[in-house]
């Protein structure tokens, strides 16, 4: 019996039961690791999440290494998750899976691409939970189910043997409750920081806090910022953003398109995939976007990297809203998951346009569910943002 038949929470795949060998010792035995369907492991399809994707998907014959990096350090494999349709959303419904359950707000979104691998940590079905971050596929569902999650430092953990999405932006993550599992398999994956200045000085950025949705997520923030800002000896320093919020997020979701298409256009025009909706109209704009589109973009993406990080000292943390808001409300229209889908990725495109980690810190409710805060570092302080969060959760 597989998990998925015993899975009261929609996180997990049917996926024929294979075993998938793992070290009986190491810094993670005894902990589950649930693996989001984009992600080769040896013995299964990868999926994507989409039917005809895990059709024409051969069986894996290799895992990729960052997954295999896990199971020798002892954590052991339990199923493949749910992943949103070619991972192009940050919603959580997927029009052919059932949708998964946030455990700790039911009637609200997930979030996603990275939706199983959330639920399945939330609803304690397993302790690690791989996902990825294109643009919040890790930082949301982590803000909506109340986890920990990271969006690594572009290009610092190996995405070979993932499908791709946009690769100027893709990275690894992974969801865990508690810190010190997060930065367990933080030490297994990442390697030393090559950000040597600590980060002591945290920053606000009003831009980013503007879009946060009304006056109960303007208080909800204020108490986790002020939390923050305690583990700090330093008061925040308030930072301009060098660009408009709206004109960044244009760039990115040129960026992003054009290489979606690039990845999965020949796919799609061999035949009807019936993508579900949303997904079928961003491929569709992904499909009008040009080269030229692209590099226009990409040069203004040159430009906030160097003005942005001109104002940043090496030892400066941006504190920031991971979300607008709580999740969306399962029952909300797709125009209203829309509004809150580009709000949402504005605030989340910011680390994509860096290539900068970013760890959600699970320390706020807002309309009754979670809602993160958080921590924004420069290159290749991931595991420093690990322990900050640690602290922040008075773990450490």
């Amino acid at each position: 019996m597989t998990l998925a038949t015993r899975d009261p929470l929609n996180a997990f795949l049917a996926y024929p039961d294979v075993p998938v060998p793992h070290a009986e010792t190491g810094p993670l035995a005894g902990h589950g690791l649930a693996v989001k369907d984009i992600f080769d492991v040896a013995g299964y399809r990868t999926g994507g999440g989409n039917p005809d994707k895990l059709a024409e998907s051969p069986i894996a014959r290799r895992t990729a290494p960052a997954v295999a990096a896990l199971l020798d350090a002892g954590a052991r494999f339990v199923g493949k998750t749910q992943t949103e349709e070619l991972t192009y959303s940050m919603i959580g419904l997927n029009a052919h899976f059932p949708a998964p359950v946030n455990p700790r707000a039911v009637e609200r979104v997930t979030g996603g691409s990275s939706s199983g691998s959330a639920a399945a940590v939330a609803g304690g079905l397993t302790d690690i939970a791989v996902g990825s971050d294109t643009n919040g596929s890790i930082r949301a569902p982590a803000s909506f189910c109340g986890l920990i999650g990271l969006r690594t430092t572009h290009g610092r953990i190996s995405l070979e043997g993932a499908m791709p999405l946009s690769p100027a932006f893709d990275t690894f993550g992974w969801f865990a409750r508690d810190g010190a599992l997060y930065e367990a398999v933080g030490a297994v994956l990442l390697g030393d920081d090559t950000h040597a200045a600590a980060l002591t000085r945290p920053v606000r950025v009003a831009a980013f806090e503007a879009l946060l949705f009304g006056e109960d997520e303007r208080t909800a923030y204020a108490a986790m910022a002020a939390r923050v800002a305690d583990s700090f000896a330093a008061a925040p320093a308030t930072v301009a953003l060098p660009d408009e919020t709206e004109a960044l997020f244009d760039a990115f979701k040129v960026m992003q398109a054009y290489e979606a298409w690039q990845v999965h256009g020949p796919f799609l025009e061999a035949a009807d995939r019936r993508l579900g909706p949303g997904i079928r109209q961003r491929f569709d704009y992904a499909r009008s976007v040009t080269r030229a589109d692209f590099e226009a973009a990409a040069d203004r993406r040159r430009r906030f990297q160097t003005a942005f990080a001109g104002r940043m000292a090496p030892d400066t943390v941006i504190v920031m809203p991971s979300q607008p808001s709580a999740a969306p409300l399962k029952s909300s229209t797709q125009d209203e998951l829309e509004r809150y889908r580009n709000r949402a990725l504005t605030l989340t495109a910011i680390a994509g346009l860096l290539g900068w980690p970013q760890i959600t810190v699970p320390l706020g409710t807002v309309h009754g569910a979670p809602f993160g805060i958080s921590l924004l570092g420069p290159a290749g302080s991931d595991r420093q943002l690990i322990r900050l969060a640690r602290r922040v959760m008075g773990e450490g």
